[in-house]
């Protein structure tokens, strides 16, 4: 078990929310269900946790009511491997979500993330100075990464 576990607050969309999640990326499923008892404070039987795998990696989902939402401030970063998969996670995330600018969006719950590729980390780490603040440039205009437009502006 992992000693520390990302915790999301949901107004009652957390089994909703975990089930999306889960069916987007592989090894990914819900491990748990806990419900609100008679003490409340939420309905007796609607759900009041979720724990769930992402790629592996666990999470916890509560039902807390509308007392606080997501911000900025918090975001899930994903190291994509290919032009493909960030087409793939920037659709499936951001549906019904909305696009923000250099590969980061908010999902329909909210929930910030960022759709990052290898490819990014690597070009801005080239130790000449003009090939990477040629890539964060390139970068800042976009919304979702384009790898392609990453590297036409290294290669310049």
């Amino acid at each position: 078990m992992q000693k520390i576990t990302t915790f999301l607050w949901f107004d009652d969309q957390a089994e909703e929310a975990a089930r999306h999640y889960t069916s987007i990326f592989d090894d990914s499923r819900v491990v748990d269900i806990q419900r609100y008892g008679e003490a409340g404070p939420g309905e007796p039987g609607s759900v009041m946790t979720v724990t769930f795998e992402l790629a592996g990696q666990r999470f916890i989902a509560l039902n807390g009511g509308p007392h606080f939402t997501f911000t900025e401030a918090i975001s899930l970063s994903v190291d994509c491997a290919t032009q493909d998969e960030v087409d793939e996670l920037w659709a499936r995330l951001g549906d019904g979500g909305e696009e923000g600018p250099c590969g980061w969006l908010k999902d329909k719950y909210g929930l910030s993330w960022q759709i990052v590729p290898s490819k990014l980390t690597e070009l801005m780490s080239d130790p000449d100075p003009a090939k990477s603040a040629r890539v964060t440039k390139a970068m800042l205009g976009m919304k979702k990464i384009d790898i392609q437009g990453l590297v036409d502006a290294y290669e310049q």
